[in-house]
């Protein structure tokens, strides 16, 4: 496995982007002893929000897992930031959280957020496998579908 991180994304056919830069009052992550915190990326294209709407609504299950694949580039893109495109300095990563804007009724969470979980175990290989938590939300920032945040463990 290659030691860069956009390596590994550009071995999928995909292009690492650039880190987004927060929105509000906080900071893009947070190492603490040896774990990175990082915060609730959404889908991005060309730095506008991609995937506007609500699952069980006006967006399909296959269009959610394209929006959390494209959120967990986003993820990427601050991991590889973060960590200097060092991918040695990954143990693994830990957990994901995918949250997901759907209607009440709307039951296939799991689903879209594979989208996130395929592409990070995909890009990161055994260090990409994680546990996950997948939330239906009414809403989230600028309206997207799916947002995602991660922990990483790291090298001491």
């Amino acid at each position: 496995m290659s030691t860069s991180i956009r390596q590994c994304v550009h071995a999928l056919g995909l292009t690492l982007p650039s880190p987004s830069q927060p929105a509000a009052n906080y900071i893009n992550h947070v190492i603490s002893h040896n774990q990175l915190f990082i915060s609730g990326q959404i889908p991005m294209v060309e730095g506008k929000p991609a995937y506007v709407g609500r699952l069980g609504e006006s967006l399909s299950d296959e269009e959610g897992a394209q929006a959390a694949e494209l959120a967990a580039l986003g993820l990427l893109g601050q991991l590889s930031a973060a960590l200097e495109d060092d991918l040695s300095r990954l143990v693994r990563t830990v957990r994901l959280g995918v949250f997901i804007a759907s209607n009440a009724d709307f039951k296939q969470q799991s689903g879209v957020a594979n989208g996130a979980s395929n592409l990070l175990v995909n890009a990161l290989g055994e260090k990409g496998r994680h546990v996950r938590t997948a939330v239906g939300v009414s809403s989230l920032p600028a309206g997207v579908a799916v947002e995602v945040d991660a922990i990483f463990e790291l090298q001491p």
